[in-house]
C-alpha cells in the first residue's frame, strides 16, 4: 500500500468518492439496475483505500441508492435524475443544473456556526448528509463550534396520502414503514450529533423537533441565514420492498437525492434575499404557531 492511502484520514476523499458516485448513478453513468465495479476496481480508480470505498458504498447501501447481492456485487437499485432550472430562472438561485443537498450543506458546516432549519417528510436525506458531515469532522476536515438543528416533521398519527398502496390505499403497512423510516433516521441524527458533543469534536449542539398536522407537499431547507433549498415532492409510482421481502405497487414521492432550487441571500432587495426571508418567516410561524 502506498504511503498517500496508509496515511489517509478519510474525510475529505470519503466525500469526494461519495459526492462522483452518487452523481454518476444520478446523471445514468451507472443505470437503474447496473452492476457498479467492484470496490477493488473502484479504490484503483479513485486512488483511496478499500476502506474508504467500502465505507462510501455503505453509505450509498443505506441511503437505497446502491444493493447488494450475494455473490455478484453491488448494483444501482434507486435513480434521481437532475433536472435543468427552467428559462429565466431569477438571478437569486443557481444557474443550469438545480442543486442536490451534498455540496451546499457541506459548504455550511465549514463555517464556525452551523444552524440548520429543516421541514421534511422523513428525515432521510438529512441523515444521510449528517453522516458525511460526521465522517468530515472526526478527520478534521472541517471543526464546527456549534450545530444548531431545527426539524420540523409530520405528526406520527397524520393521514398522509402518500406512500400509500396503489390498489388497497387502506393497508397500513406503508404507513407503518413510513414512521419506522422517519424513527430509525431521526434517532441516527441525533445520536450522531450527541456523540460529536460527548466526544468534545463540537462543543455545543442544540437538536430540536416538533411535529405539525401538515402534509409536506415540499421539502425545505435553510442554512446559515444565507442560503435556502427548495423542492417540490414529486407523486410517483413504483414497486417499495418491505422488510419481510414481499413486494407493494405504491403511489410515494420522491425525495431523497431529488435536486433543489437554490436561493442565496445578496444584497438587499434582490431576488434571492427576499426568497430566502420569505422561507425562513414561513418556516418560524410554523414552528412556533403550529408545531409542538
Amino acid at each position: 500500500m502506498s504511503g498517500e492511502r496508509s496515511g489517509e484520514t478519510g474525510g475529505k476523499e470519503f466525500s469526494r468518492v461519495f459526492e462522483v458516485l452518487r452523481d454518476r448513478i444520478a446523471d445514468g453513468t451507472y443505470p437503474l439496475g447496473s452492476r457498479l465495479p467492484s470496490q477493488r476496481e473502484l479504490a484503483e480508480g479513485f486512488g483511496v483505500s478499500r476502506d474508504t470505498v467500502q465505507r462510501v458504498t455503505n453509505e450509498l447501501r443505506y441511503g437505497g441508492w446502491i444493493m447488494s447481492r450475494q455473490g455478484s456485487g453491488m448494483y444501482v437499485s434507486r435513480v434521481v435524475t437532475p433536472k435543468r432550472a427552467p428559462s429565466g430562472t431569477p438571478s437569486g438561485t443557481r444557474p443550469g443544473w438545480a442543486v442536490t443537498l451534498g455540496p451546499i450543506i457541506s459548504q455550511a458546516f465549514e463555517q464556525s456556526e452551523v444552524t440548520l432549519d429543516v421541514y421534511t417528510l422523513t428525515s432521510e436525506s438529512l441523515d444521510m448528509h449528517i453522516r458525511v458531515q460526521n465522517e468530515r469532522i472526526r478527520t478534521n476536515e472541517i471543526s464546527p463550534q456549534s450545530i444548531a438543528l431545527r426539524m420540523l416533521l409530520p405528526s406520527e398519527g397524520l393521514d398522509v396520502p402518500y406512500p400509500r398502496a396503489k390498489d388497497d390505499p387502506d393497508d397500513p403497512r406503508l404507513r407503518d414503514r413510513l414512521n419506522d423510516l422517519t424513527s430509525r433516521h431521526t434517532s441516527s441524527v441525533r445520536r450522531i450529533l450527541r456523540a460529536l458533543e460527548l466526544e468534545g469534536l463540537v462543543p455545543s449542539v442544540q437538536l430540536e423537533i416538533r411535529h405539525v398536522e401538515l402534509t409536506p407537499t415540499f421539502k425545505l431547507y435553510l442554512l446559515n441565514g444565507t442560503d435556502a433549498l427548495h423542492a417540490l415532492y414529486e407523486p410517483v409510482e413504483r414497486l417499495i420492498e418491505l422488510d419481510d421481502g414481499s413486494e407493494i405497487l405504491a403511489v410515494d414521492v420522491l425525495g431523497f437525492g431529488a435536486a433543489l432550487t437554490h436561493y442565496v441571500r445578496g444584497e438587499a432587495g434582490s431576488y434571492g434575499a427576499s426568497s430566502v426571508d420569505n422561507m425562513q418567516s414561513w418556516f418560524d410561524s410554523v414552528w412556533n404557531l403550529l408545531a409542538r
